[in-house]
């Protein structure tokens, strides 16, 4: 197949195209009405209050860091298998990142290790822990909020991963990712590759009414939104910074690509099940397949893992043929960054084998089945000419 198969792909239809060209012949370009329009849509579409549109996935998480109150010495819990934002968003706020490891059988943040630090510690000592729906598996958020209450701790949920995702809860009911019943705050990222693709862009949802307006003010400059609470009044001219805030907003343009392709989001999800459920069946025999991320209910399917032998040159094999597969994540606590804490080989020993082995196939909704044929193909060749 002489065509170049990614891990993940952006799908701009000629409908985006012209939602965009209509905001560019708009008499607004950056933080104007589609803002708020995409805002709105995007919250009934997870089923929560509120929603505020910022830059980027991690401005988002740095802003949630700020408005739960993270200062200096303040320690957050997080998983070591994430993108390092998940993590340094405390630290822009002066907070100490400790890390838990993941259970193996799911790669998300293990509620058992979770447990045992706070149990460990006397309350207090953990401020709040932000869980990750690694790959677009949704993590038990209603478990984590009751290990949460019982040591006072606030939760971000990081959903970058797992828009229109979802887990059951206990009784029953289908909860989505980011839907505000469990976590304080939960953020998602529009990357290119992700389910939403706007070049760049994050957003922010909860139900609670204090934190969305502490967050509108942060997002621009810590100016003061609501006209009654403000201090002075020189005239209709007058704006008012009362506190440091930063320019972490959306534009119009991406926010009316943004709602463009929020119209067939089911439709994506509903293809990368169909992916997923091709590679799982394809693979579920393979003698080299370790572990598969596999058919979950409520898997939003950002990334298809699987874990294998010989994954370094199974990986240089696939690139050689153009198919793009990505290691999706190298453990957080071994970045150089984190390894000057005491972070150190070892610590998490479920995450350091999983790193091991893992390989994100491609995955996103407009690859063909052709494509995926030509992907199984060449792994189960790589493996029977060993």
């Amino acid at each position: 197949m002489n065509k170049r198969i990614p891990y993940g792909k952006q799908h701009v239809t000629e409908k985006d195209i012209q939602a965009v060209v209509d905001v560019l012949r708009s008499d607004w370009l950056t933080q104007g009405p589609t803002v708020a329009e995409f805002e709105t849509a995007f919250a009934e579409y997870i089923g929560v209050k509120y929603a505020v549109a910022v830059s980027n996935g991690t401005a988002a998480l740095h802003l949630c860091s700020l408005v739960l109150g993270v200062s200096k010495n303040d320690k957050v819990i997080t998983t070591p298998i994430t993108f390092v934002a998940s993590a340094n968003c405390i630290g822009y706020a002066g907070g100490e990142v400790v890390f838990a490891d993941i259970d193996p059988e799911t790669y998300l943040l293990d509620i058992n290790e979770v447990e045992k630090l706070l149990k460990a510690s006397s309350k207090g000592t953990y401020k709040g822990i932000i869980p990750v729906n690694f790959a677009g598996r949704a993590i038990d958020m209603e478990a984590f909020r009751k290990l949460a209450d019982e040591y006072d701790c606030w939760l971000i949920e990081d959903a970058c991963h797992s828009p229109g995702g979802s887990f059951t809860d206990s009784t029953g009911t289908i909860q989505k990712c980011g839907n505000g019943q469990f976590a304080d705050l939960a953020i998602f990222s529009f990357h290119p590759v992700k389910h939403i693709a706007m070049g760049e862009g994050g957003i922010i949802t909860t139900n609670d009414e204090v934190l969305y307006k502490k967050l509108l003010n942060l997002r621009t400059h810590g100016i003061q939104q609501d006209f009654s609470k403000k201090v002075y009044d020189d005239g209709g001219w007058y704006y008012e910074m009362q506190e440091l805030g930063f320019n972490y907003r959306l534009t119009d343009i991406q926010s009316a690509l943004g709602l463009s392709q929020l119209k067939r989001a089911e439709e994506g999800i509903n293809k990368r099940n169909e992916i997923a459920e091709k590679y799982a069946q394809e693979f579920k025999n393979s003698s080299f397949i370790k572990r598969q991320s596999g058919v979950v209910p409520g898997h939003a399917y950002h990334l298809y893992v699987i874990e294998t032998e010989d994954r370094k040159a199974l990986f240089d094999y696939l690139r050689s043929l153009d198919i793009i597969v990505q290691v999706h994540y190298i453990p957080v606590h071994l970045m150089p960054y984190y390894r000057q804490f005491g972070w150190k080989e070892g610590d998490f020993p479920h995450a350091e084998n999983y790193y091991k082995y893992c390989l994100s196939l491609p995955m996103f909704p407009t690859l063909t089945v052709e494509e995926q044929d030509y992907v199984v193909h060449q792994i189960n060749t790589f493996f029977n000419d060993i």
